[in-house]
């Protein structure tokens, strides 16, 4: 583990300390350290273990689904600028959340966590660059407003929170299904390192050194689908994450796949942890979208980087 890696590990375990610390109700770490071993005050037990834990935890398979489903799909595509919910897949992601959340009485006799994994494969576009990304943005786009305009006044209230993004409705369930899909996509990801590095000198070179880059390619888009799916589904659609933690990763410690993702990975937690924290602490006892944190700092730093590839081109 390079000294990259001992930064942002610290970095993130700072941000689960102060996850489970701060809040309406601030708790001392001794407090903490007691509740973990089984002594602490029951009221703070329940607020750690039933509220605070479950939504880090959610956090944490949020970001490392979203970073790594970024750093494979850059890696794949060669492209700097590519990101799950610019290439259509968290597009695809939502319809099938979306449809859970307004048909789901009607599908499933009620919601289920990880209902975005059912419409997350319409969204893989790991061979045509972003066109057939912003077809399928377009498509759920459309999906999602007639399921806005069919729903009743509780499902659009639903949607809408989902649509921004949060983390609030984390609970064991949720997290042991939707984290379980997220992580495992993600974990299977970071083995496909060597790949991915032979992709940045072209296809044809990465299938004269022995790689099937076909198969590569597909395994990488039902990936990058399920662990996005999983990660819509039990948070909605988080902005520019994907995009900006392998940026940061890069920066840091380079771009050899096997060094920059799990720092992307590290990366991606610190990021939905510092906004989810940002947004409990903004105008307590409300709560914004952490999306809209998200997106307030994934919105410059992909202009910036618009900006620097047309700049290099020109």
């Amino acid at each position: 583990m390079r000294p990259g890696h001992l930064l942002l590990l610290g970095a993130a375990a700072l941000l689960v300390v102060l996850g489970l610390a701060l809040g309406p109700v601030t708790i001392a770490p001794g407090e903490i350290a007691a509740v973990a071993a089984g002594s602490g005050d029951p009221v703070h037990a329940a607020s750690i273990g039933q509220i605070r834990a479950p939504r880090i935890l959610l956090g944490v398979a949020v970001g490392t689904a979203l970073a790594l489903a970024g750093a494979a799909l850059q890696g794949l595509l060669r492209n700097p600028l590519a990101d799950p919910g610019l290439i259509g897949v968290t597009g695809g992601a939502s319809i099938g959340a979306v449809s859970v959340i307004v048909l789901g009485e009607v599908l499933f006799g009620g919601g289920t966590p990880g209902g975005g994994t059912g419409g997350d494969a319409g969204g893989d576009d790991v061979g045509g660059g972003g066109g057939a990304g912003v077809a399928v943005n377009a498509i759920a786009g459309a999906f999602i407003g007639v399921m806005v305009y069919i729903s009743d006044d509780t499902q659009l209230r639903d949607l809408t929170f989902w649509s921004l993004g949060a983390l609030g409705a984390a609970n064991w369930t949720l997290v042991l299904v939707a984290s379980g899909i997220s992580l495992a996509s993600a974990l299977a990801l970071l083995s496909m390192h060597r790949a991915l590095d032979l992709f940045q000198v072209g296809e044809r070179a990465a299938f004269h050194a022995g790689i099937d880059t076909e198969r590569v390619k597909l395994k990488t888009g039902l990936l990058t689908a399920l662990a996005v799916g999983g990660a819509t589904a039990a948070a909605g659609p988080i902005g520019f994450i994907g995009l900006v933690a392998p940026h940061i990763a890069r920066l840091l410690l380079g771009a050899h796949h096997r060094i920059m993702m799990p720092a992307a990975a590290l990366t991606g937690i610190a990021l939905v942890l510092s906004a989810d924290l940002a947004v409990r602490l903004a105008v307590p006892p409300a709560e914004p979208p952490i999306g809209i944190a998200t997106s307030l700092l994934g919105g410059p730093v992909f202009l910036w980087l618009l900006l620097t590839r047309v700049r290099r081109h020109a």
